[in-house]
């Protein structure tokens, strides 16, 4: 029987990744712990962009990130609207 895959907040990967990056964590301990796979390590690389100032395509982990995108969707629109 298949496994359904599972789903996780972006509260959840955020910490997840902060065990890694600010607590001292292995990935490896850090999966054990929180029972998950190895797609702990995007989640890492994601918040590690999102803190060094990258706004991501997809959904984001860093409360800063998520207000920069709401402000660059903020824009469009109103581009869109003068234009």
């Amino acid at each position: 029987m298949k496994r359904q895959p599972r789903s996780f907040s972006t509260e959840f990967k955020h910490d997840a990744a902060a065990l890694v990056l600010d607590q001292g964590y292995t990935i490896a301990e850090a999966c054990r712990s929180l029972d998950i796979g190895e797609t702990l390590r995007r989640w890492i690389d994601q918040l590690r962009a999102e803190r060094g100032g990258v706004t991501p395509t997809s959904k984001t982990m860093a409360p800063e990130q998520t207000r920069i995108q709401e402000l660059e969707k903020r824009v469009r629109d109103l581009e869109t609207e003068n234009a």
